[in-house]
């Protein structure tokens, strides 16, 4: 196998976009669920892509490819492995700059995913420049995973935290946006897209509004980064955050991107191996960002895995992969409101392609368990978004989420079974 020879969409070429031939790169989207003797089994639809995608066999090759023919630890290493899998691990780094467009690789720091780097910049920046009485301005529509890290930061120094009202069509209510941009807001901290609700926020509107008093912006884009092109630097982020398994890659491996004037500015979060510039027990020195937030020995399997997922989609083309998730949501949407008693959760105009929804008289629990007896794969319960759920007045949903490779003959599938699961409630 060439080095190169896995990173490439089978046989895409300049054609226009062929789902078909999309999903023959994805090998377990062959695969019969509950099959047991006597019965054949379900083909299966996988709609949960907002919880995790499933990977491209470009990706799965070229983690394999390096277990078996190159791997070492990375970073200075003298031997040829070593060296190898530094040259591997470190382009990862470029791609990810590219992806983004972020102005320089020194933007990239590695995580284990969207969560770790919540904690480090809560952990880092926040602690240097934040105090008591400061507050960190987030939304209704976040993951806990940007709201935790700033509750833990507000119960150690003091800080406060306030919350964006989300409007009934699952937008964010950016009058209020801009009325709480207050003095004491030194941080906006949002999602780009909702991960329960779809909603695609205005990036740029939200930095361009917060800049103008001041005010640093972080964007959670895990759901974001993976629907549509992200340029960090068209809508000004401060912070861009994503993690590597809802694009296709593995898990433990997460991106932040931080503009340079605040990675210098940040401390080291964790201690260890290779942050470190000189040790001594009187006094230990730091490397430079974003080498001095990344302690021990990295996920560098995970790492090149990203790589190549990033290769992935970008030979398909983030533009292309939008149009047609675009398409199977409109589809999706039409077809599930026409069913009686399904209430979809989040109609903002600018959403992703995810669906949440509930069902007159039927846990969303149920929902899940009889859509799985059909080989339909949706994600039901709170989302890691449990203030949001209050917000909207249900306990739980169910969620469809689609990705490049998922079929309007999924979404005919999905429907299918979301109409037996009515009919067997009566």
């Amino acid at each position: 196998m060439s080095d190169t020879a896995t990173l490439s969409p089978t046989s895409l070429g300049n054609a226009p976009y062929d789902v078909e031939r999309v999903r023959q790169d994805f090998p377990i989207l062959t695969r019969l669920v509950h099959k047991r003797k006597g019965r054949p089994g379900k083909p299966l639809v996988y709609l949960d892509n907002g919880a995790s995608a499933q990977k491209p066999r470009q990706v799965i090759d070229a983690m394999s490819h390096l277990l078996e023919n190159d791997y070492a630890n990375v970073h200075r290493g003298v031997h040829f492995l070593s060296q190898r899998s530094t040259d591997l691990y470190e382009g990862t780094r470029d791609k990810v700059a590219a992806f983004l467009n972020a102005p320089s690789r020194e933007n990239i720091v590695f995580t284990r995913n969207a969560t770790e780097a919540f904690n480090l910049l809560a952990q880092s920046w926040g602690r240097r420049f934040l105090k008591a009485g400061d507050a960190v301005l987030i939304s209704w529509m976040e993951h806990h995973a940007n709201i935790v890290p700033w509750q833990l930061l507000r119960d150690q120094i003091g800080i406060e935290i306030k919350v964006v009202p989300v409007l009934d069509d699952g937008s964010l209510d950016m009058s209020a946006y801009a009325q709480l941009l207050t003095d004491n807001v030194k941080l906006v901290s949002i999602t780009h897209a909702s991960n329960v609700l779809g909603t695609v926020n205005p990036a740029k509107r939200i930095a361009q509004l917060a800049h103008a008093k001041g005010i640093p912006v972080a964007f959670d884009g895990s759901q974001a980064a993976v629907h549509q092109p992200v340029d960090v630097q068209a809508i000004d982020a401060d912070f861009y955050v994503f993690t590597g398994h809802k694009l296709y890659g593995p898990t433990g491996i997460g991106v932040m991107y931080g503009k340079m004037e605040h990675l210098n500015a940040m401390p080291p979060w964790q201690g260890g191996g290779d942050m470190i510039s000189t040790v001594s027990f009187a006094h230990t020195t730091y490397r430079e960002a974003p080498y001095r937030f990344e302690a021990g020995t990295p996920a560098i399997v995970e790492g090149i895995g990203l790589g190549a997922a990033i290769d992935y989609v970008t030979a398909l083309g983030m533009d292309a992969i939008h149009a047609h998730e675009q398409r199977l949501l409109a589809y999706a949407t039409g077809r599930l409101s026409e069913i009686d008693g399904v209430r979809i959760i989040g109609t903002a105009p600018d959403k992703a392609a995810i669906i949440s929804f509930t069902m007159d008289g039927i846990h969303p629990h149920d929902i899940g368990t009889l859509l799985d007896s059909r080989g339909v794969a949706v994600r039901v319960g709170r989302h890691c978004a449990e203030p949001l759920m209050d917000r909207f007045g249900v306990g739980a949903t169910a969620r469809a989420s689609f990705a490049a490779y998922n079929t309007e003959a999924e979404v005919d599938a999905l429907v299918d079974a979301v109409l037996a699961t009515k009919s067997f409630f009566g």
